[in-house]
């Protein structure tokens, strides 16, 4: 079990991403990295060896279709957005792992962040089928909302979320975003058109669930309270 009050490494991991039947990976003798960790999930930094199980997720037209990315991707492909991203730092993602057993399930982070306006767009896919359905998606959209707060100060984060994915509707309002606007008959998916909803959440709006207390400076009480302590 991981901690929640703060970054931990898990318990159990895996050096081989071959996957058993039921999504399982073996575990090696490598733990990954843990930036946050909440009751039921816990987010860590993106990993070159797990690209095979990310392009096993993304070739799940189950889980894609909710992204609008129903096509059949290469190993080289995948290698090459993995590439991409380490690059960048217009986007924040993390591995999402289950937390009783430490095994990837998915990644979600943020997307165009904009510091200047403290914006980004939230994104999350659920790569393992046994994982969905279990408040898994609801609390990764939550922790990645503060971490956008509290960690990176941004204001407003937003999602586009698929007219037909009531699942993924209902776990965001949970996590705390609402419906600002869609955009009519404009997602193609299943031989019909779709709306894309716009859902946002504003920093004002939520309370952190861990990085508030985990982030908040320890005063040195020999100096009155009035200097982090270093």
């Amino acid at each position: 079990m991981i901690d929640p009050g703060g970054p931990q490494e898990l318990q159990q991991a895996s050096d081989d991403v071959d996957s058993a039947p039921d999504g399982m990976v073996k575990t090696g003798s490598t733990e990954p990295i843990v930036n946050i960790a909440g009751t039921l999930v816990a987010l860590g930094p993106l990993r070159r060896d797990l690209l095979p199980l990310y392009l096993r997720w993304i070739n799940d037209f189950t889980a894609g279709r909710n992204l609008g990315h129903v096509r059949a991707y290469t190993a080289e492909q995948e290698t090459a957005w993995y590439d991409d991203f380490v690059k960048t730092d217009r986007d924040t993602m993390f591995t999402i792992y289950e937390h009783h057993s430490g095994r990837p399930i998915g990644t979600a982070g943020l997307h165009r962040v904009d510091h200047r306006n403290r914006t980004a767009e939230f994104g999350i896919i659920v790569g393992e089928a046994s994982a969905r359905g279990r408040g898994y998606g609801t609390e990764t959209a939550r922790l990645v909302l503060d971490y956008a707060f509290l960690g990176l100060g941004l204001h407003s984060v937003y999602l586009r979320v698929f007219e037909f994915n009531k699942a993924g509707q209902r776990a965001y309002t949970k996590a705390g975003y609402r419906e600002f606007g869609r955009r009519r008959q404009c997602q193609f998916m299943g031989g019909r058109l779709w709306d894309v909803i716009y859902m946002e959440c504003l920093a004002t709006e939520f309370s952190s669930p861990v990085l508030e207390k985990l982030l908040a400076p320890e005063l040195d009480s020999t100096e009155g309270g009035t200097e982090a302590r270093t």
